[in-house]
């Protein structure tokens, strides 16, 4: 059997066999203008068989019925047998159906056309035969490609068990590496930002703590309304870093109260939450919290800054943030009652400047920020539950601190540092960080904390 593959720029041969010289040079001249198409002829079948093992790519065999010596439809069988893929098509005289019906039953003809034909329809069926080929030859190089990917895909599974299991191992591992990776550049990330709200709280006595108790409040509202994960963290160090575009703005400029500063002081005073945002806008993680920084001063009324937002047009953190701000900033002037008194006056501006909506959580949450040390509360917003266990506060060297203990009261450095938030429960690597800046700037107290019993 002579096997044949098509391939590109390699034409397609069509094999003419017939006794009568004029009929071949006539089906030559309908191919001329046939493109990737070669001609080749014989003037009997004997001839025909003789020639076929030398062509490659054979598509078509165009043969004659009545020939001497060997008849048209023998003459295909034994083609067939030499070159399966090709298309065969037999000439039959209109009263020869008996051979036309021969021809397809024993040479396999795959279509036969009748003397005298119509020249157009015998182009139409070579085009045809021709496409039938081609596709023959496609599907068995696809199924050969298929074969070969298949005996790939064998060999692959064979080996598949080990493989996963060496890059289950590896992944496992990087995956290890990345998550303690990821813990320390948090843990990093963390320290930055207490870094800096350390930084605005050492302005002066104005701003002691005021951060932090922003935050503590705005955090605990935040939870209130049911925002959780990543904008809660948002907020939290939206409310830490809030005045940090303050510095540079002297101290005797932050003592008075906006609506009585001169006009001077009053544009640079206006420009700090735009400068706290072009200073945190450099580090990517730190930009959607430098947005809520950005607008803490707008006003439900529209009379803030620096844009000149109102209502819901302000985003919701900077709009808590700025109903903490003002309980903290009222605080400043309470002696005692500071929750009751410091609310009521920042509520005075409820409806103007801060969000009446958020007057219902502040009221709730306010309370937990502001307590006597004498008569330490341990409790907590969001519904906690103590049962009938009793809480006490003891005052603690670090070398008695342990895990699980919880900060009663904001842990200060020697110079006046933040270190912890009240509220914080200890783990092993804060107790080794207290221990830490304990020994660098020592303070003249211990460690307040609650226990259990």
């Amino acid at each position: 059997m002579h096997e044949t593959l098509q391939t590109e720029n390699v034409p397609v041969l069509v094999l003419l066999v017939d006794d009568e010289e004029n009929i071949l040079k006539s089906i030559q001249r309908l191919l001329m203008d046939e493109e990737d198409i070669e001609i080749r002829t014989a003037t009997s079948g004997e001839e025909g068989l003789a020639l076929l093992p030398e062509l490659a790519n054979l598509g078509l065999i165009v043969s004659d019925q009545r020939m001497p010596g060997m008849t048209g439809a023998l003459f295909l069988e034994k083609a067939r047998e030499i070159n399966p893929d090709a298309s065969r098509i037999i000439l039959t005289g209109y009263a020869d159906v008996t051979a036309a019906v021969d021809a397809i039953n024993r040479g396999g003809a795959w279509r036969y056309l009748a003397k005298p034909w119509n020249d157009v329809e015998l182009v139409r069926i070579i085009r045809e035969g021709l496409e039938r080929y081609r596709i023959i030859i496609e599907n068995r190089r696809l199924s050969a490609l298929v074969l070969k990917q298949n005996q790939e895909l064998e060999e692959w599974n064979r080996n598949l068990k080990d493989r996963v299991l060496q890059q289950t191992t590896a992944v496992r591992k990087k995956s290890e590496e990345l998550q303690a990776a990821l813990e320390r550049s948090r843990a990093s990330y963390l320290g930055v930002i207490d870094t800096l709200s350390n930084l605005v709280e050492l302005r002066g006595k104005r701003t002691h703590q005021h951060s932090s108790n922003v935050a503590q409040m705005a955090v605990n509202a935040a939870r209130e309304l049911g925002i959780k994960d990543e904008e809660l963290e948002t907020i939290r160090i939206a409310s830490l870093l809030h005045d940090i575009g303050e510095i540079g703005i002297s101290e005797r400029t932050l003592l008075i109260q906006p609506e009585v500063m001169k006009p001077e002081e009053f544009r640079e005073y206006s420009q700090h939450p735009v400068r706290a945002q072009l200073l945190l806008d450099n580090i990517e993680e730190l930009r959607p919290a430098a947005i809520l920084i950005r607008h803490h001063h707008e006003n439900m009324d529209g009379t803030g800054f620096p844009d000149k937002l109102s209502g819901e047009n302000i985003p919701l953190g900077s709009r808590i943030i700025a109903f903490a701000d003002q309980i903290d900033m009222a605080a400043m002037m309470c002696v005692d009652n500071i929750a009751e008194q410091s609310l009521a006056r920042a509520c005075l501006n409820v409806g103007t400047i801060l969000d009446p909506e958020l007057q219902r959580v502040f009221k709730k949450v306010a309370r937990y920020c502001y307590f006597s040390d004498s008569k330490y509360s341990t409790a907590a917003p969001s519904g906690s539950s103590h049962e009938d266990a009793t809480t006490v506060e003891l005052e603690l060297n670090t070398e008695k601190l342990r895990p699980g203990m919880v900060i009663s009261r904001n842990l200060f450095s020697g110079t006046g540092l933040l270190l912890l938030h009240k509220g914080m429960k200890l783990d092993a690597g804060m107790i080794e960080s207290v221990k830490r800046h304990y020994t660098l700037d020592p303070s003249g107290t211990g460690v307040y904390v609650t226990v259990t019993r």
